[in-house]
């Protein structure tokens, strides 16, 4: 989370952002939820927002993890979301804005190849209104 400690690795911004000559130009952004509606709506939301082309829920999946010093297990759901690596904090910004968990896992994996029509896509759909194609014609 930015703010409350460093996001940073190797080769990003101090707000996890990818930086740099070999930093990925995209990347999936996960999430997990406790339900499936909290999973679609979070995936809704940031769809509609424009912070990632598209949302993927996938679940149930059982979750097993350290939580105050105790390992507790879980079913949750899983978000899939993909995007500019350049919108990255927004978009973490947003997620954790929205969540219901008090600390929320939201992590980026580089998509490091793709067609170039599909990437493409990614790029257009992640435009605000003003700068789409469509929203500058009459």
């Amino acid at each position: 989370m930015a703010g409350q400690g460093s996001t940073a690795g190797p080769g990003t911004d101090w707000d996890g952002t990818p930086a740099g000559p070999g930093a990925p130009r995209f990347l999936q952004v996960q999430t997990t939820t406790d339900s499936r509606a909290e999973a679609v709506a979070l995936g809704r939301a940031a769809v509609e927002a424009r912070l990632a082309a598209c949302a993927q829920v996938a679940g149930p999946v059982a979750s097993v993890y350290w939580w105050e010093d105790v390992v507790e297990r879980a079913e949750e759901w899983l978000v899939l979301l993909k995007l500019p690596a350049a919108r990255y904090a927004e978009l973490a910004e947003f997620l954790i804005e929205r969540h219901s968990y008090d600390e929320p896992e939201i992590v980026a994996t580089p998509l490091v190849a793709g067609t170039a029509s599909y990437l493409s896509w990614i790029e257009t759909e992640t435009q605000p209104a003003q700068a789409r194609p469509e929203a500058s014609q009459p």
